[in-house]
């Protein structure tokens, strides 16, 4: 069986390169990839049968890189690597999805790609499903179905959430998507991370630039990552940003 290594740590990838090659019946496809966008190229060229998938990477990260093979006909079957205390270890374990704990042991490799299977659509929406239990720990992605499939987003890279009649639009550094979900379940999970400005808006909190007051008296927030364009404060919450901001 060919394996394909995906991981941005060079001595990840060439641990894992002697562990497969130590293993009979698997041979290691060259060159591995070192992020999201070569891994869907090299799969795309090298058509390999298990692809051993790092969940934190830069840019498209596992998680997404699963997802947009998910579209695909004929995907290749994936086992994703995590380092130990990764919130993502607490989450696969529930959900069928094979994966590795780093630093990956040889047996533990050797099960691993004996099991290895094709993640469902169904495995990947329980990775990213909102965390609806009392101390359940909050997604890393939330995902969103575009036209293109389902499309994961790292809330590190969530700008804002705005809420407007059924949907909650979600900007993000790539772009916006639409979400199926309430913006009170939003600010109930990512309470640590988000902010409420307004009755319909969450602002990520470590991108808060200033606050500026209009010669109306309005009050305007400005964000990192989106230019010249400000959200509007409601005159509620202009004193807890204030204090946040301050905080900082």
């Amino acid at each position: 069986m060919n394996v394909l290594i995906v991981d941005d740590e060079p001595l990840a990838r060439e641990q894992l390169c002697r562990l497969v090659s130590e293993l009979d019946g698997y041979r290691v496809l060259e060159p591995p990839a070192g992020n999201g966008e070569e891994a869907l190229a090299l799969i795309d060229s090298l058509v390999p049968d298990v692809v051993l998938l790092d969940i934190r990477m830069p840019g498209l990260d596992g998680l997404q890189v699963a997802a947009r093979l998910c579209e695909r006909e004929a995907p290749p079957a994936l086992i994703f690597c995590a380092a130990a205390g990764e919130f993502a270890v607490a989450a696969l374990e529930g959900t069928g999805v094979g994966f590795l704990v780093k630093p990956v042991q040889l047996e533990q490799l050797r099960e691993a790609l004996q099991k290895a299977q094709r993640p469902s659509r169904a495995q990947l929406a329980a990775l990213t499903r909102p965390a609806a239990a009392e101390g359940a720990v909050p997604r890393t992605h939330i995902s969103a179905r575009t036209r293109r499939g389902i499309e994961l987003v790292p809330v590190d890279q969530a700008i804002f959430f705005i809420a407007d009649h059924k949907y909650v639009t979600l900007r993000h550094e790539g772009g916006e998507v639409l979400l199926d979900e309430p913006l009170k379940a939003l600010e109930d999970e990512f309470g640590e991370r988000f902010v409420r400005i307004h009755r319909n808006a969450l602002v990520a909190r470590d991108r808060i630039e200033r606050l500026q007051r209009t010669p109306l008296g309005h009050f305007q927030l400005y964000l990192r990552g989106l230019g010249d364009d400000a959200l509007t404060v409601s005159r509620r919450h202009v004193a807890g940003v204030r204090k946040l901001m301050h905080a900082h």
